[in-house]
């Protein structure tokens, strides 16, 4: 017998999207007549073939609009394959919309009673477990409020608080990190620890490379409604990294000056790579152009995923230089890429006139690299920790 969780079996998805909108009923009515049909066919997934192993943590990554939030719906069966076949073996719990059947006239209380039954818990069942709930959102003073009145981040805490009281085998998870503040999200990671060891199967859509990374076993990337790899968490968040940046369009639409006539003309590389491995050395050029005589220093900005990771300047480092007239100078900023993580980067350039604290100049997104990591873990930063165990039993063997 077959140990799988979850089987699609050559499944396409296709949806009919209007055409023409019927503003009135002769339109309507002549519109149904026309030859021509009056809507259009979207592929939202193509062919989709793959298997999840009980037990398994999968994730599935894709850009908006490659079809991962679609595959999610037909595998929780919201939706129906157009063709081909979803098996799914064992109860299922979906935490795609959490809130759904929220009552916002409703109290906070009343409300886990009722989003209770509809996971099919009776009252007796729901009284047993409210204090957890409760103590796991931490609403205790809000209970009795309306739910109306909750924010969105709190109706998020208490409904993902009620959903995880599901005994399922398995769970599939649509961005629910996305929503909460950072506290309850870590509350959330240590949930997934949890049922990550207890042999559940659990099923994450994500656009969140480091949590792909630190809790699946095996990946799925769907790129325009197609699969196009399965294989480990980090060839997979390579891949969709990789895509990401090759489609990036590098621009200076978030270009500003004080002052014009001293710019940075072009940020370039060492080398004509725009790929890194870990712990290897990046050089960065920047041409300056003037069109007066100034004391100048250039700067970098560099950012992944919108977070500045880094920011440098010579400014301490060296004296700033005297540009002439209708001349240019070119900086050189080097470093390693031991402390960055997998991902990709930008850098925005800038430049400053000696003695003040304004830039002159400032220009965003006007190189990408990339880095592939090796050395493991996740965030903006590697911190290069070293990693030690010993053998609490004494034994050597």
């Amino acid at each position: 017998m077959e140990d799988f969780a979850i089987k699609v079996e050559k499944v396409s998805k296709v949806f009919k999207l209007p055409r023409e909108k019927n503003s009135s009923i002769k339109s309507a009515f002549v519109n149904f007549y026309k030859s021509k049909k009056g809507y259009e066919l979207q592929k939202a997934l193509n062919n989709v073939s793959f298997e999840i192993k009980k037990g398994e943590f999968f994730g599935i990554v894709g850009r908006n609009g490659s079809g991962k939030s679609t595959m999610l719906k037909l595998l929780a069966g919201i939706y129906t394959p157009s063709k081909g076949e979803v098996h799914v073996r064992g109860s299922l719990t979906p935490f795609i919309e959490l809130g759904v059947g929220f009552n916002p006239e409703l109290t906070g209380r009343e409300n886990v009673f009722l989003n209770g039954s509809l996971l099919g818990f009776n009252r007796r069942e729901m009284k047993l477990m409210y204090n957890d709930i409760v103590e796991f959102a931490e609403l205790e003073r809000f209970m009795d409020q309306k739910l109306k009145n909750y924010s969105s981040g709190m109706q998020v805490r208490l409904a993902f608080s009620i959903a995880i009281r599901a005994q399922s085998d398995i769970l599939l998870i649509d961005e629910v990190l996305a929503v909460g503040d950072s506290a309850f999200q870590r509350k959330c990671f240590d949930y997934f620890e949890d049922i990550k060891k207890s042999g559940k199967t659990i099923v994450l859509v994500s656009h969140d490379m480091d949590s792909i990374k630190r809790f699946c076993t095996r990946a799925a990337l769907i790129s325009n409604g197609r699969l196009e790899l399965i294989g480990s968490p980090a060839q997979v968040a390579d891949l969709y990294e990789k895509q990401n940046a090759s489609d990036k369009k590098l621009s200076d639409r978030d270009e500003w000056y004080i002052n014009r006539g001293t710019i940075i003309k072009t940020i370039e590389l060492n080398n004509d790579k725009a790929k890194f491995s870990s712990d290897e050395k990046i050089q960065i050029k920047l041409l300056i152009n003037s069109d007066s005589e100034r004391i100048v220093f250039p700067g970098l900005n560099i950012f992944k995923d919108g977070q500045l990771v880094s920011g440098a300047t010579p400014q301490f480092q060296m004296e700033p230089i005297m540009i002439s007239k209708d001349s240019s100078i070119t900086y050189t900023y080097e470093f390693t890429t031991k402390s960055l993580t997998q991902g990709d980067y930008l850098v925005d350039g800038i430049v400053y006139e000696s003695g003040k604290d304004t830039p002159i100049f400032y220009r965003s997104q006007m190189l990408n690299f990339y880095v592939s990591s090796l050395e493991g873990g996740w965030g903006s930063n590697n911190l290069n920790g070293k990693w030690s165990a010993s053998n609490p039993s004494g034994d050597d063997d």
